[in-house]
């Protein structure tokens, strides 16, 4: 795919990424395109949606490679950007707080030596995206109390975001206690249901929150949703569910209902937050769908990836 025509590559670095690591790693990555040999150049985002201006500039430019250096949101940003330029080969250096998305590419949340050789073989798999009432994710979404949390998480955009996991982990115990499930309405694989949303996670990777499994089976590449339905339930089994959350072991619980779907619909009946690839939106229905096979990305075919090869 590479090969086409002649390369051209830029790096989008969003410098307050992971309490600053864009920025620091600058040096690193300069030396690295020469180390490599690799003809592209680097630019700094400036503020929240920079990061897909900047992409969609270079995109019209014929750029060949358009790769963020920062977290899941820049992430985000530029994958948008570039739906419609399906020629464009993009990827991820990580640099941010939670690194989820760069897990389903096979990759840490920090790169060593090895770890940028590797991204420099450019291997390359076309992988899925969803969307939610419109809106694009790569990684995936949440409502109910996978929301809650996220909005008691949330970073204003242009923020720097402090405390990576550990404030993930206290909002999610600030929220486990007071959180009180929504009755709802569900079509999922042509069934529609009223039942009650403790969470319902809807995914194309496998976690949240730099560690938390809420989809652990899901596959980046086939061209389905991973959903992660868990119903009314008490205290003393949310601190149970939550614990096995991080290992991806909740899924054998009777309490947990695990699909796999094109489409997924849900109604609340009323405005209630949610989160798309971390960054917050409020909405009553939502309309969630997959379109397969989409985005060219440099994945690592010797790490803990979430493709089928």
């Amino acid at each position: 795919m590479s090969g086409i025509k002649e390369q051209k590559w830029v790096f989008i670095v969003n410098p307050i990424a992971g309490n600053g690591d864009g920025k620091r790693m600058v040096p690193e990555l300069r030396s690295k395109i020469a180390e490599f040999d690799i003809p592209g150049e680097i630019v700094l985002t400036e503020s929240h949606g920079h990061a897909s201006e900047l992409a969609s500039k270079y995109a019209e430019l014929n750029y060949t490679h358009i790769i963020v250096v920062g977290g899941d949101g820049t992430m985000n940003e530029v994958g948008k950007a570039l739906l419609d330029h399906r020629e464009i080969i993009t990827g991820i250096i990580p640099a941010g707080t939670g690194n989820d998305f760069v897990q389903i590419l096979g990759y840490p949340d920090r790169f060593e030596a090895h770890h940028w050789s590797n991204f420099f073989k450019q291997n390359v798999i076309l992988m899925d995206y969803g969307t939610c009432n419109g809106i694009p994710f790569l990684n995936g979404m949440g409502l109910g109390f996978d929301a809650e949390v996220a909005a008691k998480n949330y970073v204003a955009p242009g923020e720097t975001k402090m405390g990576g996991k550990g404030k993930y982990i206290r909002a999610i115990l600030g929220t486990l206690f007071f959180f009180r499930e929504y009755r709802v309405q569900v079509k999922v694989n042509g069934n529609m249901e009223e039942t009650d949303c403790f969470i319902n996670t809807i995914s194309n990777g496998r976690r949240y929150g730099g560690g938390f499994y809420l989809t652990p089976h899901a596959i980046a590449n086939d061209g389905l949703l991973d959903i992660c339905m868990i119903r009314k339930i008490g205290i003393l089994k949310r601190l149970d569910i939550l614990l096995k959350v991080s290992k991806g072991a909740h899924t054998k619980d009777k309490k947990v209902h695990y699909h796999r779907t094109k489409q997924f619909e849900i109604d609340f009946g009323k405005e209630v937050p949610f989160h798309v690839d971390g960054e917050l939106y409020h909405a009553a229905s939502f309309d969630v769908k997959i379109f397969p096979a989409r985005i060219p990305v440099i994945f690592n075919p010797q790490g803990d990836h979430y493709f089928n090869i």
